[in-house]
């Protein structure tokens, strides 16, 4: 099967030496605003079309199309897409509204063609390898997950040019977990099979900067359908360093943290390690590196180059062969919208003084009457 692909948004160049590796896959047009953009990484990566307009881009004959722009635009480029006949590998988030999430699910229902979404951070090589782990029962029977996304963007806010950016918006305008992909998606994929039943959402307030209906921190609470629990933070103000890929993970024979900075490392812990029960300690990840998927193990420097330790080569990957065998991708439109909507819901948690929020089921719940939130 040949696919062409066309990649709007500079977001989406990421994707470029993952589409570009793959026999009968060839990367045919960019989209951006940016026309300087455009010349330089058409000529760089032999790009033979560029447009400025995305419906423009719409009129050709491709078969892909990568939407990198920023989130607002995420659902209405992707329905348009959709509509055009074409597969869609969306970034983050899925959108911005509950309404949108609904108008996704229902128009990939219809189109006959492959979404994903492009949550890239559960491609990092360690939560590739927990995982593993988790797949093979190592970690017993797990409860409790979290992941933090700590990232002072208070700088982007403003354009180079000094005009205000979308982020300003879209996410330091708002209240809650407005950017939870990164933190949720690994450690949903770690809890295969459940799906969130609840969102409870509280902030810390305003200290920080006062320019910004985001609260400095705010941490979020998922219930599960089995009755296991998540916790994310969220933290784009505070003055910090930044920590964008902590995660933990708590089971009945193990558990697992991620680094924190200043020379730690990746730790892991099983029961029965010790020789006294006394003295447990943890163990460097690194020595289980045997479970690392094969494909990272033997991930070449090339691949590793594409971004996120290889994250960003293997997540076009799993995108093709979902098209090609019509296999259900890695990250489909349930999982896209749910995780999506944990950061839609916590505003509304948050702004109720930590009401719990029922998540709607987007696999089942097909009429217009069903779409409710409902307040605990």
């Amino acid at each position: 099967m040949k696919l062409k692909v066309g990649i709007v948004g500079a977001r989406g160049l990421s994707t470029i030496k993952g589409f570009q590796s793959i026999p009968g896959v060839t990367v045919e047009a960019l989209c951006d605003l940016d026309e300087a953009l455009l010349e330089n990484q058409s000529k760089k990566n032999n790009i033979p079309k560029t447009y400025r307009i995305f419906e423009d881009m719409l009129e050709t004959d491709l078969d892909v199309v990568v939407i990198a722009t920023p989130m607002q635009h995420h659902v209405p480029q992707t329905l348009a897409a959709l509509e055009a006949g074409m597969h869609v590998l969306s970034e983050v988030t899925a959108g911005v509204t509950m309404d949108e999430l609904w108008w996704l699910t229902e128009a990939v229902e219809k189109s006959n063609r492959v979404y994903m979404m492009a949550e890239n951070y559960c491609y990092i090589p360690e939560n590739q390898l927990v995982l593993n782990m988790v797949k093979k029962g190592l970690f017993g029977e797990i409860y409790f997950g979290e992941g933090e996304y700590l990232h002072d963007i208070k700088d982007l806010a403003v354009y180079p040019n000094g005009k205000t950016s979308w982020r300003s918006y879209w996410q330091l305008g708002k209240r809650g977990a407005f950017y939870p992909t990164h933190s949720l998606g690994p450690v949903m994929q770690w809890f295969e099979g459940d799906r969130i039943k609840s969102v409870s959402c509280f902030g810390s307030g305003w200290h920080t900067d006062s320019r910004f209906r985001q609260d400095d921190t705010s941490l979020t609470l998922c219930q599960l359908e089995s009755g296991k629990l998540i916790k994310i933070r969220v933290d784009c103000i505070s003055n910090r360093p930044h920590n964008m890929t902590y995660y933990s993970l708590q089971g009945t024979k193990g558990c697992y943290e991620a680094s924190r900075g200043l020379s730690d490392s990746p730790k892991i812990w099983f029961e029965g390690m010790d020789e006294n029960n006394d003295k447990v300690e943890w163990k460097p990840l690194k020595d289980f590196y045997e479970y690392l998927p094969e494909r990272y193990q033997k991930a070449t420097e090339d691949q590793k180059s594409a971004g996120h330790w290889g994250g960003d080569f293997f997540i076009i990957e799993d995108f093709v062969k979902a098209i090609k065998n019509g296999e259900k991708p890695a990250i489909d439109v349930y999982d896209a919208c749910e995780w999506t909507a944990v950061g839609l819901l916590s505003e509304l948690s948050i702004m109720n003084g930590g009401r719990t929020m029922d998540m709607p089921d987007f696999r089942k719940i097909k009429g217009t009457k069903e779409q409710v939130i409902t307040l605990r």
